[in-house]
């Protein structure tokens, strides 16, 4: 068996060395470092050779890569890295990969082209001054693939057992059995077309309804054709917490299905919750668990190896014994895992590590997408910039002599375009060219100020940077897609994704397959379109395992809950919510459109029967509140639980048997009517001829069916559903609600 790894993956592997050192040194885009490249190429003669395609094996490794220039007159491969201000600011753990790299292009150039010796410069170009610092070494052919072995050798000690344990998984994988006695119809129904898709390459979106299993009903057959897809990855990603809790117990038991050499299972988890150190930087003079990290890793690596379940406690407790820090060390071993459990954001985000790595190394993955239909919001909110007056009057406070001007400059162009805004909300086709161009220069100035600065620089300015450099970005590529526009009260310019298909675009073909999963997956075509599916993607619809006799769906169409007949609608709905409790008592969850709302209804049934036990949800929950909001659903406990639409109670919960026994939804969900919204309608509309469904009508309906869904969990649940709007009586609405509710 052969291992493939591309140069620049080696040299991380097997060259560095000394404290992990991410100090906030602005990096050149990925634009101005094409730009850089381009500019020092346009420097050398005319015979001068870019972008050469290498490759080259030793022993089971084939390494490939391409090296940036040669100039066969002078006999001088080059090596470009661009860069910001002092060199010095470059951490050597990073300029020990880059000799790595030349060298081994180097060895892999002489090998091909039949060179006895040759002349390496590794050149620095400084993106502000254009200035370049070069590098030279001299080395004989044999120097340099004697180097190239001993990388080699290096990372064979790693890939051999790595070869035999990836051999040995596919095999235990082929007789992997499922962990109970059987799927279930439904079960089953799900995990073939998942199979087929894995199998055949294929992007699959499918409607499966909650309490069949579907996490492992989509990780088993993924699994089960790894081997015959030769797969490296399957990415299960996720939009809660509670979404990876359940994928790694799923995993858990799939184990115990393997005949030998378990998966490897990696939970991938945010910085902010795995950072041990928080008031620390990100260096070795400042956090203990940076300082030597490179050096420290081989060891944690090896012990992480021999580990099935890389969960969040298990991976901590090894960087706790090899004194590294648990986040960087758990994006080491994504690189080594089977399976990796994480959130949306990081295959699906700008900057999103998995696909970064999917790309660069050229893995073959299966993405599994849990709850798919959370991923049309937080794809337009990882695709969106936001910049205000507040933000721009902190920076401007804060900023020192050299980038005063810059920064000043913004703040004029900006109040002569809030200035002269009458409206108090205004569509733009593009930004303004001079702000942009103001934006730009104030972020470079910014940069160049940094590169040169010690660290300690104010909060406020790095704040600034980072939304100006954002604005910049997305409005470079701006389109029909994204929406720029202007709050005149908060001096807010936006640049709001409408539609983020052309994003998700690469990261689908990127994939072997994709899954896309959830009990709220129709109209499949309004997922398809937002999200950027391919055209030809399979799309199934599993039914429902449960008789319409568990679930009583009541519509009660003579309460309107709409904004502007809201104030009389509290009375009824306390009296209707009290009626169903008399004559059941039991746990319920009534949903309502607002805090605001809710508060009303629930103060109006504290008046009239304060016997019954009532329990709220309120703004900005801590997880500890949350967890005590649910916990007093119990099964011999009664009382009603107000919650809001769309919010933290009203998806991925479970609440089995007697723990809830009905609900009521308040509302059909519908986004609030604003200029924002009807500005998205209108994309929509134009570019799908669906505006009012797309922006309104679907997701408020797939909220009204995953709050309902909180009510029957299992095969022995009965339980009663009231929909509380005159709006429920319409055929356009009745249409997208489960085929298996029979509504009264």
């Amino acid at each position: 068996m052969t291992y493939c790894i591309a140069v620049r993956s080696l040299c991380d592997f097997t060259a560095k060395a000394g404290d992990l050192d991410l100090r906030f040194t602005p990096a050149p885009s990925a634009r101005e470092g094409i730009e850089g490249h381009a500019a020092l190429a346009r420097r050398r003669g005319p015979g001068y050779e870019t972008e050469i395609a290498l490759e080259g094996e030793y022993g089971e490794l084939k390494v490939r890569g391409r090296a940036d220039g040669y100039d066969a007159e002078s006999n001088r491969l080059e090596e470009f890295k661009t860069h910001r201000g002092d060199l010095r600011h470059v951490p050597q753990s990073h300029r020990a990969v880059h000799w790595a790299q030349l060298r081994i292009y180097g060895a892999l150039l002489c090998r091909a082209r039949g060179l006895k010796e040759l002349q390496l410069a590794l050149v620095y170009f400084d993106i502000a001054s254009e200035a370049e610092t070069v590098c030279v070494e001299t080395h004989t052919a044999s120097e340099l693939q004697r180097q190239f072995a001993e990388h080699c050798e290096r990372f064979l000690g790693w890939a051999r057992p790595e070869l035999l344990r990836r051999a040995a998984r596919d095999a235990s994988l082929g007789t992997l059995s499922f962990p109970f006695s059987a799927l279930h119809p439904r079960q089953r129904e799900l995990a073939e077309a998942v199979y087929r898709a894995t199998r055949r390459g294929r992007t699959l979106l499918t409607q499966a309804p909650t309490g069949i299993g579907k996490t492992l009903a989509t990780l088993f057959p993924a699994l089960k054709a790894m081997p015959a897809e030769a797969l490296d990855k399957v990415f299960f990603l996720v939009a809660k917490t509670s979404g990876r809790r359940v994928a790694l117990e799923a995993l858990l038991r799939l184990q115990y299905g393997a005949a030998s050499a378990p998966l490897r299972v990696l939970e991938l988890v945010a910085r902010e919750k795995a950072c041990e150190y928080p008031d620390a930087e990100c260096h070795g003079e400042s956090c203990p668990l940076a300082c030597g990290f490179y050096d420290r890793l081989p060891a944690a690596r090896s012990e992480a190896a021999e580990v099935a379940i890389q969960d969040r406690a298990a991976v901590r407790s090894i960087a706790r014994r090899h004194n590294l820090c648990p986040y960087y060390l758990s994006q080491e071993l994504a690189r080594w895992a089977d399976v990796v459990v994480a959130d949306y954001n990081y295959y699906f985000d700008q900057s999103a590590l998995l696909y970064g790595l999917t790309v660069a190394n050229q893995w073959k993955v299966a993405v599994l997408v849990d709850e798919a239909h959370n991923l049309v919001e937080r794809a337009r909110e990882m695709f969106s910039a936001r910049l205000d007056r507040a933000t721009l009057a902190a920076a401007q406070r804060r900023a020192p002599a050299p980038i005063r001007h810059s920064v000043a400059k913004v703040v004029r162009l900006w109040e002569d375009l809030f200035g002269a805004q009458q409206e108090p909300y205004r569509v733009y086709d593009e930004i303004p060219v001079p702000l942009l161009r103001a934006l730009e220069g104030a972020a470079a100035s910014v940069a160049d100020f940094l590169a040169q600065s010690p660290p300690g620089v104010a909060d406020e300015l790095l704040d600034f940077y980072f939304r100006a450099l954002q604005v910049c970005r997305l409005g470079a590529q701006l389109d029909r897609n994204t929406i720029c526009d202007a709050e005149r009260d908060s001096q807010a310019l936006c640049l709001r994704n409408a539609i983020p298909a052309g994003f998700l675009a690469p990261r689908w073909a990127a994939a072997h397959c994709c899954v896309l999963f959830s009990a709220t997956l129709t109209p499949f075509d309004f997922y398809r379109d937002i999200l950027g599916l391919p055209r030809d993607c399979v799309r199934t619809e599993v039914d429902s395992p449960f008789a319409p006799e568990q679930l009583s769906v009541r519509v009660v169409s003579s309460i309107s809950t709409r904004f502007r007949h809201r104030g009389r609608s509290v009375e009824p709905l306390a009296e209707l919510i009290a009626r169903q409790y008399r004559e059941q008592p039991g746990n319920y969850l009534a949903f309502l459109s607002s805090f605001e709302y809710l508060e009303a209804v629930a103060e109006q049934l504290a008046r009239r029967d304060a016997w019954i036990p009532i329990w709220r949800q309120g703004p900005g929950m801590t997880e500890a509140q949350r967890e005590a909001f649910l916990a007093r659903f119990e099964e011999h406990s009664c009382g009603i639980g107000f919650a809001v639409l769309g919010g933290a109670f009203a998806e991925g919960i479970d609440l089995p048997g007697r723990r809830l026994i009905g609900a009521f939804v308040a509302t059909l969900g519908l986004p609030q009517l604003n200029p924002v919204n009807g500005e998205i309608r209108g994309r929509l509309q134009e570019r799908f001829g669906a505006g009012y469904e797309y922006t309104y009508l679907y997701p408020g309906l797939r909220k009204v069916v995953q709050a309902a869904g909180r009510v029957i969990r299992g095969s022995e649940d009965r339980g009663v559903v009231y929909l509380v709007d005159d709006r429920f009586a319409r055929h356009e609405v009745r249409r997208l609600l489960p085929r298996w509710w029979r509504l009264c």
